[in-house]
């Protein structure tokens, strides 16, 4: 109860301000559609309701300000309009045989989940190789990090469609692939400066004890550097599946996908379906959440057996 009581006061303030804020969002679409429907508002134009501020809109039309809980097409849901959401396009299509309909989202998060994957095991095998050359290599180190580093300032947006638009040139065909590689490019930066710092964790009287004992270089790596840089690859891994989950919307945004969470949010942008973005992007960060607690555990197995315990 210590750990769980201070994450559910937490999120209890964050629901209470996300119900606080539906107001003040929808409350102009809430006085359009209550006008259409014969109620009398003030002003009783929108141009005028456009350039009328917030808090005098919903004072004066204090009437309206439940509708602005209810509405089909929300600017912004309440928590429970996206509860319902999820639950129809997730829970509800399990109990109905349907899970892996082309219309919920279990298969659109198994579409994504395996770009994630596969772009955070390249990403991953990459930054270690990385680091270990970074180590090993001053030369590598005055030239492979400064590039890893500006590589980062480029926004992946704009790096996105490149990506795309090359694989399709040298022949790479299919979406999964780019989505991967933009997955990888996000995952990659994390995992080499983790890894970079958990190989140089050891102090020099280890390191001088195990010249003592002429230790070859590959024993040195395998006996003292790995193992010691274990946490430090756990930790870069739990925020690159992260970045390698964004990586794989963001390749999915500029694609034309139709399956996939970024292609929900695209559609539902495009079909103005507000609701069916704000389950989307629910289901990518359970996923996400997920993906982190799974690797968080295997952690902790890890380091338990290496005698580490957390």
């Amino acid at each position: 109860m210590t750990r769980i009581a201070p994450v559910l006061t937490v999120l209890a303030i964050l629901v209470g301000l996300w119900y606080a804020a539906v107001a003040p969002m929808n409350i102009r679409v809430a006085l359009d559609q209550a006008q259409r429907d014969g109620v009398a508002v003030v002003p009783d134009t929108p141009v005028a309701r456009r350039e009328a501020g917030i808090v005098g809109l919903l004072v004066q039309n204090a009437g309206v300000i439940p509708a602005t809980y209810d509405l089909d097409r929300p600017r912004l849901p309440t928590p429970g309009q996206v509860g319902a959401e999820l639950w129809k396009t997730t829970g509800e299509m399990v109990m109905n045989g349907r899970a892996f309909s082309k219309r919920g989202l279990i298969y659109h998060g198994w579409i994504t989940l395996q770009s994630t994957l596969f772009g955070f095991a390249l990403g991953t095998a990459l930054g270690i190789i990385g680091a270990v050359a970074i180590v090993y290599s001053r030369t590598m180190e005055m030239s492979l990090m400064p590039w890893a580093i500006i590589s980062q300032t480029i926004p992946i947006v704009a790096l996105a469609p490149m990506i795309i638009v090359l694989s399709s040139q040298v022949g790479i065909e299919g979406r999964g692939v780019p989505k991967a590689i933009i997955s990888a490019y996000l995952c990659f930066f994390p995992v080499l400066v983790g890894m970079t710092k958990g190989l140089r964790a050891p102090g020099p009287e280890q390191l001088d004890l195990l010249r003592t004992y002429s230790t070859p270089g590959w024993q040195s790596f395998l006996k003292l550097r790995l193992p010691t840089s274990v946490p430090y690859l756990f930790t870069s891994l739990k925020i690159g599946i992260a970045a390698a989950l964004v990586g794989t919307i963001v390749g999915e945004l500029p694609t034309g996908a139709i399956s996939g969470l970024g292609a929900r949010i695209l559609i539902g942008d495009q079909f103005g379906n507000p609701l069916a973005i704000w389950a989307a992007l629910f289901a990518a960060a359970i996923l996400a959440g997920a993906l982190v607690t799974l690797l968080g555990w295997t952690q902790s197995v890890v380091l338990r057996r290496m005698g580490m315990g957390l």
